[in-house]
This record gives structure tokens, C-alpha cells and sequence, in this order.
């Protein structure tokens, strides 16, 4: 593990170029700039808030914020994932000419999608401010959140990358896959939607442990338990092994195929 420690850091200029890049790219001749990633997740809420908020209003308190947190761990969630899954690809002439770990590309992306959702918190704290959710000294435990997050996100990222080197139809059926996640992740509706019987897709979807885990900081301004910090912990702990496991094994193959 030192080995792959001492490469990462001999190597982390390369890192920061390509996220930087990425960024340059995403926003490029864009007369805001930067600044839609405040705008972007705030027009989704309101536009979520107008949909449901007749359907779901008296179950849910603050439901801007509810909207708003789920959105935001979905968007840093599949930003990632959806851009990694061409990284490898994207960058098959800079890997076919120089040694380059190829890691470091869905590492990018990944990043890349970290630094893009960083911006929407400036956004979160101002809806916060106008619907009276109380701010606490809790959101400190915020960056956790987004660690364990992004351990999740990384890890099916790397998954995701090795093998659509080897399969690109593999980005259309994610595609199709990421839609039905979403709906059955309960972002813009309370849990209790779902009758009982189908209750179980709840507790086999790692992301709603995830969503409930930032929402319980921010909406409820309640300290997680050791049993909830356990668990999402080995949710992205697991992810981020078997991912990184698969991309070292199919990583020498690579190039016969990019």
C-alpha cells in the first residue's frame, strides 16, 4: 500500500492539472462560469420544491432543504460516476505515449465532480437562511458526509472506468441503471411513499444511508451515532476496495483496447 502512496503523491501535479482542466473545460465560453454550480442545484430544488411540495408538504418540514440535500449528495454521487466512465478512454493517447498511473484519471473526475458540488454548499446555507433551518454547530461534521460520499462515488467510479474500457455500451445501460436509482432514492420524496411491502429497496440502496446520514446533520442538526458512521463507512470502504481491486487488475490490459 506504501508503493501505491508514494506513486499517488510522485504524481498529484498531474492530478491537480486534470481536475483543474476539467473544470476550465466544463465551464468554458460560459457567461457564468463557475457560478452555475451555485445556480444549477438551486433552480432544481425550486423546480423539485414546485412539483412535490403540494404531494408531499405535510409529511415533510423544510422541504426545500430536503429536496436540496438530496439533490446535492446525488449530484456529487453521479457527476462522479458519469464523467469517470470515459476517463480512461478520453485519455487513451496520453496513456498509449508515457507511463502514467491510469487511476489518476477516474481520480480526476471524481475530484473534479468534488470541487463542482463544494460550490452548491454556498447555495444550501442561503436556502437554510430562508426557510429558518437552524444553522448548528453540527454542520461541522459536514465534511465527513462528504467523505464518506465521495469514498462511495470513487470506488463504483473505478469500477465503472476498468470495465467500460472493455464494454462502452456499458455508459448507455448505466444510463437506464442511474434513472431508476434515482427514483428509488428518496431525494424529493419521504420514505413513506413506498408501501411496506417494497420498504426492502430501501435498505439494500447505499445511498439511502448516505442521503440520511447528511440530512440528519443538516436538517435535524443531530450528531450521527457510532452505528450510522460504521456503517456508511463500510459502505464506501467496501466500494472503494472492490473498485480499486478491479481497476488494478484489468489496468495492464488497457492499452490493447483504448
Amino acid at each position: 500500500m506504501s508503493r501505491y502512496w508514494q506513486n499517488f503523491k510522485k504524481y498529484r501535479f498531474l492530478l491537480k492539472e486534470l481536475v483543474v482542466n476539467d473544470i476550465k473545460i466544463k465551464y468554458r465560453r460560459s457567461v457564468l462560469g463557475i457560478l452555475w454550480s451555485v445556480l444549477h442545484p438551486l433552480l432544481m430544488m425550486i423546480v423539485l420544491t414546485l412539483v412535490f411540495s403540494n404531494l408531499f408538504k405535510s409529511d415533510i418540514p423544510n422541504f426545500p432543504v430536503y429536496v436540496f440535500t438530496g439533490r446535492l449528495v446525488w449530484d456529487l454521487f453521479f457527476q462522479s460516476t458519469v464523467s469517470s466512465m470515459s476517463s480512461v478512454t478520453s485519455n487513451a493517447a496520453l496513456i498509449k505515449k508515457v507511463y502514467v498511473p491510469k487511476y489518476i484519471f477516474p481520480l480526476a473526475r471524481c475530484f473534479s465532480a468534488l470541487v463542482n458540488t463544494s460550490f452548491s454548499f454556498v447555495a444550501l446555507l442561503l436556502v437554510m437562511v430562508v426557510v429558518k433551518v437552524e444553522i448548528t454547530p453540527v454542520l461541522l461534521l459536514l465534511p465527513l458526509a462528504v467523505f464518506y460520499i465521495f469514498l462511495f462515488a470513487t470506488g463504483l467510479s473505478l469500477l465503472l472506468s476498468a470495465y467500460t474500457v472493455f464494454f462502452r455500451d456499458l455508459t448507455y445501460l448505466y444510463e437506464v441503471f442511474t434513472t431508476a436509482w434515482m427514483y428509488f432514492t428518496p431525494i424529493f420524496y419521504p420514505t413513506t411513499v413506498l408501501p411496506e411491502k417494497f420498504q426492502f429497496i430501501f435498505t439494500i440502496n447505499p445511498l439511502y444511508y448516505l442521503v440520511d446520514y447528511f440530512r440528519d446533520i443538516v436538517m435535524f442538526a443531530t450528531f450521527p451515532s457510532l452505528k450510522e458512521n460504521l456503517l456508511c463507512l463500510s459502505i464506501g470502504l467496501a466500494t472503494f476496495i472492490i473498485g480499486f481491486y478491479a481497476f488494478y487488475r484489468k489496468q495492464d490490459k488497457f492499452i490493447l483496447h483504448v
